[in-house]
Protein backbone atom coordinates (compact mmCIF):
# COMPACT_ATOMS: atom_id res chain seq x y z
CA UNK A 1 0.00 0.00 0.00
CA UNK A 2 1.26 3.04 -1.40
CA UNK A 3 1.68 6.56 1.49
CA UNK A 4 -0.39 8.31 -1.12
CA UNK A 5 -3.06 5.54 -1.11
CA UNK A 6 -3.42 5.84 2.89
CA UNK A 7 -3.42 9.94 2.13
CA UNK A 8 -6.54 9.42 0.14
CA UNK A 9 -8.14 6.85 2.52
CA UNK A 10 -7.47 8.97 5.36
CA UNK A 11 -8.72 12.19 3.73
CA UNK A 12 -12.14 10.48 2.69
CA UNK A 13 -12.76 8.63 5.92
CA UNK A 14 -12.01 12.41 8.03
CA UNK A 15 -13.81 14.57 6.00
CA UNK A 16 -17.31 13.52 5.41
CA UNK A 17 -17.18 16.15 2.24
CA UNK A 18 -14.06 15.88 -0.24
CA UNK A 19 -13.82 16.89 -3.71
CA UNK A 20 -10.71 15.74 -5.82
CA UNK A 21 -10.26 18.49 -8.16
CA UNK A 22 -7.62 20.85 -10.49
CA UNK A 23 -7.16 24.17 -8.57
CA UNK A 24 -9.00 24.72 -5.25
CA UNK A 25 -12.38 25.98 -4.36
CA UNK A 26 -11.29 29.81 -4.52
CA UNK A 27 -9.70 29.12 -8.20
CA UNK A 28 -10.70 26.01 -9.99
CA UNK A 29 -8.13 25.17 -12.88
CA UNK A 30 -10.47 23.18 -14.99
CA UNK A 31 -14.01 23.73 -16.41
CA UNK A 32 -15.11 20.38 -14.60
CA UNK A 33 -13.40 21.21 -10.77
CA UNK A 34 -14.92 24.72 -11.46
CA UNK A 35 -18.99 23.20 -12.34
CA UNK A 36 -18.26 20.69 -9.33
CA UNK A 37 -17.62 23.35 -7.08
CA UNK A 38 -20.39 25.70 -7.97
CA UNK A 39 -23.33 22.53 -7.43
CA UNK A 40 -21.77 21.93 -4.16
CA UNK A 41 -21.79 25.49 -3.63
CA UNK A 42 -25.54 26.07 -5.10
CA UNK A 43 -26.77 23.18 -2.68
CA UNK A 44 -25.51 25.11 0.34
CA UNK A 45 -22.57 22.91 1.47
CA UNK A 46 -20.68 24.39 4.20
CA UNK A 47 -18.32 21.42 4.57
CA UNK A 48 -16.10 21.11 2.29
CA UNK A 49 -12.49 19.99 1.73
CA UNK A 50 -10.71 20.54 -1.52
CA UNK A 51 -7.77 18.67 -2.65
CA UNK A 52 -5.86 20.17 -5.22
CA UNK A 53 -4.19 17.31 -7.59
CA UNK A 54 -2.20 19.85 -9.50
CA UNK A 55 0.00 20.20 -6.62
CA UNK A 56 1.20 16.53 -6.45
CA UNK A 57 1.41 14.41 -9.31
CA UNK A 58 1.27 11.50 -6.80
CA UNK A 59 -2.02 12.62 -5.88
CA UNK A 60 -3.59 13.35 -8.99
CA UNK A 61 -2.44 10.02 -10.31
CA UNK A 62 -3.10 7.78 -7.17
CA UNK A 63 -6.48 9.21 -7.25
CA UNK A 64 -7.74 7.64 -10.48
CA UNK A 65 -5.96 4.44 -8.96
CA UNK A 66 -7.95 4.47 -5.86
CA UNK A 67 -11.31 5.32 -7.35
CA UNK A 68 -10.91 2.89 -10.97
CA UNK A 69 -11.98 6.13 -12.24
CA UNK A 70 -9.84 7.82 -14.82
CA UNK A 71 -11.09 11.57 -14.85
CA UNK A 72 -11.01 13.94 -12.03
CA UNK A 73 -12.90 15.84 -10.41
CA UNK A 74 -13.69 13.21 -8.54
CA UNK A 75 -16.47 14.02 -4.99
CA UNK A 76 -16.29 11.68 -2.01
CA UNK A 77 -19.44 11.53 0.66
CA UNK A 78 -18.82 9.98 3.49
CA UNK A 79 -15.78 7.76 2.22
CA UNK A 80 -17.41 7.03 -0.71
CA UNK A 81 -16.96 7.82 -4.19
CA UNK A 82 -20.17 9.65 -5.96
CA UNK A 83 -18.35 10.95 -9.67
CA UNK A 84 -17.25 13.58 -11.19
CA UNK A 85 -18.72 16.96 -12.51
CA UNK A 86 -21.39 15.27 -15.03
CA UNK A 87 -22.52 12.23 -12.14
CA UNK A 88 -22.58 15.50 -9.56
CA UNK A 89 -24.64 17.18 -11.92
CA UNK A 90 -27.72 14.91 -12.42
CA UNK A 91 -27.43 13.80 -9.32
CA UNK A 92 -28.06 17.10 -8.36
CA UNK A 93 -30.76 17.71 -10.80
CA UNK A 94 -32.98 14.74 -9.42
CA UNK A 95 -32.48 15.69 -5.70
CA UNK A 96 -30.38 12.65 -5.16
CA UNK A 97 -27.10 14.30 -4.58
CA UNK A 98 -28.56 16.52 -1.74
CA UNK A 99 -30.13 13.94 0.10
CA UNK A 100 -26.65 12.40 0.18
CA UNK A 101 -25.00 15.74 1.41
CA UNK A 102 -27.57 15.55 4.21
CA UNK A 103 -27.06 12.70 5.43
CA UNK A 104 -23.03 13.19 5.80
CA UNK A 105 -24.18 16.27 7.65
CA UNK A 106 -22.86 18.55 4.83
CA UNK A 107 -24.70 21.32 4.97
CA UNK A 108 -23.70 22.24 9.03
CA UNK A 109 -21.83 24.79 10.00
Amino acid sequence: MSSVQDFIRQTITEYPVVLFMKGSAQFPQCGFSGRAVQILRDLGVKKLVTVNVLEDQEVREGIKEFSNWPTIPQLYVKGEFLGGADIMSEMAASGELKTVLEEAGAFND
